[in-house]
């Protein structure tokens, strides 16, 4: 079935890497992949709410070096592995330019994007690349804060919500099914 903007999402789906062996094949930023994964705290009520709506697909569009998909994502592949019926895969942004040109973030090519399929392949929604007050953030202070004391900020900030704000809104994405 082909989506509005040209996109087949079943044969995006059959090309893309499942989650485990893109975080396995990781070149950069790996120990924070796993370390996020590993300390990342699913609470009860975020698996109930996820698994409400049934099976679902998340196709990931990323990087492995993207810092903020190895902050986010590492704690979506948890929450999707304790409902035991959400699958996750991946599509390189680098690799997959016409899919990632679908979902911009004002006119950039930012990752992660998580784009929520159902098990027709059809899409839902999607969600990313930050969570929204994280965003926000980011939005008013990148031009005005030195790059390094920007990411630290935001670095912070992420340590400081512990995964919460994207359990929240990818849970909201995922009962949108």
């Amino acid at each position: 079935m082909t989506e509005p903007g040209g996109l087949h999402f079943e044969r995006l789906w059959e090309e893309a890497t499942p989650y485990d062996r893109f975080v396995a094949a990781a070149q950069d930023l790996r120990g924070l992949w796993d370390g996020v994964y590993r300390t990342a705290r699913i609470p009860a009520w975020a698996v109930e709410r996820a698994r409400a709506g049934g099976p679902a697909h998340l196709l990931i569009i990323t990087e492995d070096w993207c810092w903020d998909a190895a902050n986010t994502l590492p704690v979506i592949a948890k929450l999707a592995d304790a409902t035991g019926d959400i699958d996750l895969k991946v599509l390189e942004r680098d690799e997959y330019p016409e899919v990632m040109d679908q979902y911009l973030t004002n006119g950039a090519r930012s990752i992660p994007i998580v784009i929520a399929l159902d098990t027709t392949f059809r899409e839902l929604c999607h969600w990313g690349p930050r969570p929204t007050e994280l965003q926000a953030w980011a939005m008013e202070n990148k031009s005005r804060l030195p790059q390094k004391e920007f990411y630290a900020e935001m670095r912070r900030w992420l340590v400081r919500d512990k995964g919460e704000s994207t359990l929240r809104e990818v849970v909201e994405l995922l009962q949108r099914r």
